[in-house]
């Protein structure tokens, strides 16, 4: 079993950034593809970006392409999100995701934390 508890989350004023944390115990997320994910209200949970197991891939949603990057650290069995330019539109709450396997852009990740809130607002 992973547990992730997601961190970092609160309110920033558009154009502003902000830097998710995920951090997983229970096992090491070494061999794991991690996902960040957001579900605004009303909305599906939507993909984000995600890393490989190696750290080598990545991928993003259009809507954060070249403003949002995910990293992560094997030593401290973390993910990351950096948010930079952030929009009005990226309220919502942020969810990290382990799956075994390839890294992917849809919603079967085997794990999942509880998520952390991020408003946009001046």
């Amino acid at each position: 079993q992973v547990q992730l508890v997601e961190s970092g989350g609160g309110l920033v004023q558009p154009g502003g950034s902000l830097r998710l944390s995920c951090a997983a115990s229970g096992r090491t997320i070494r061999t794991y593809a991690m996902g960040w994910f957001r579900q605004a209200p009303g909305k599906d949970r939507e993909f984000v970006a995600g890393i490989s197991w190696s750290g080598a891939g990545t991928l993003y949603a259009d809507s954060v392409k070249g403003r949002f990057t995910i990293s992560r650290d094997m030593a401290k069995n973390t993910v990351s999100l950096q948010m930079n330019s952030v929009k009005p539109e990226d309220m919502a709450v942020y969810y990290c995701a382990a799956k075994v396997g390839l890294l992917i852009a849809t919603r079967e990740y085997d794990y999942w934390g509880q998520g952390t809130q991020v408003t946009v607002s001046s």
